[in-house]
């Protein structure tokens, strides 16, 4: 699909996809846009044979066995290929029944993140879930890449939880950031929240320059036609946007991501794959 204008959802043979496809066929319908599932195949997928080639190699043995080797590799990307084809095509069913127009489906093998940035140019949002197959295993409550992806990745990312549930309430995590005022920026010059009420939600001590920032983005939200009520409140940003977020039914964050290095993420930890747990609802990141 050479589409210019469309939303590409990642997706992977769990049952998390569903929900990806559920909030993607939504975006895809606010912003008008074709929709595309991508299902990247893994180079190497650690699905190797459980028989034993142990043990002394004979006469032209070697070469016997490199050729059944390959025959087995090919017949795993073939069933991989088939089993990707026949779950790419029951989510496009999916995302149809839901109301989308244009749906087309891909496959590609390599690298996830290698795979996404190839692809990002015609791409106005990326859609996918925090966790994956590896979660259906680990029970992690974030998925391995997701902070490998999002940093590989400059347009909009909306990372989705679990269970569809229709936007209603979006809030802002704003702090007056380059990113975040343009997220303002970016929301107010869309279609995938019109109509819906944006809270800002700023966190942190009263200050002048905090008020100011505040109302630049209240005043740039209003002007595009939505209802923007603003609150400065006092504490650390993820406690204070994980308790806004419950009382008062936000079902959509947007807030910026991984500003800084991979390195001071692993030393220190990542704020926002602390949002991300406190927060559990679909967030639509910023980069």
């Amino acid at each position: 699909m050479k589409n210019e204008n469309k939303v590409l959802a990642c997706v992977d043979q769990s049952r998390f996809a569903n929900y990806v496809a559920d909030y993607a066929a939504w975006a895809a319908q606010r912003m008008e846009a074709a929709l595309e599932f991508l299902h990247v195949i893994d180079r190497d997928p650690g699905t190797g044979s459980d028989e034993d080639y142990s043990g002394a190699i004979g006469i032209n043995a070697q070469e016997n066995l490199l050729t059944h080797l390959s025959s087995q590799d090919e017949a795993r990307s073939k069933m991989a290929r088939e089993q990707g084809r026949i779950f790419l095509n029951s989510l496009r069913e999916r995302a149809i029944a839901a109301g989308a127009g244009s749906v087309d489906i891909r496959q590609r093998r390599g690298a996830l993140e290698e795979t996404l940035a190839e692809q990002e140019e015609g791409v106005r949002l990326f859609v996918l879930g925090r966790r994956g197959e590896a979660a259906e295993i680990t029970q992690r409550d974030l998925g391995r890449n997701i902070e490998q992806v999002v940093r590989a990745l400059k347009k909009p990312i909306l990372a989705v939880t679990e269970a569809f549930r229709e936007p209603r309430r979006v809030m802002i995590a704003f702090d007056g950031s380059i990113v975040t005022r343009r997220g303002v920026e970016e929301v107010a010059g869309s279609s995938l929240f019109r109509g819906l009420p944006v809270h800002l939600l700023m966190s942190g001590k009263e200050s002048a320059e905090a008020a100011r920032q505040l109302e630049w983005a209240k005043t740039t939200l209003e002007a595009a036609g939505f209802e923007a009520p603003a609150s400065l409140l006092p504490g650390d940003a993820e406690s204070v946007i994980a308790k806004a977020v419950r009382e008062q039914g936000i079902d959509v964050l947007v807030m910026g991501a991984y500003a800084h290095s991979p390195l001071r993420s692993m030393l220190f930890g990542s704020k926002t794959s602390d949002l991300l747990r406190s927060a559990a609802i679909p967030t639509l990141l910023l980069r």
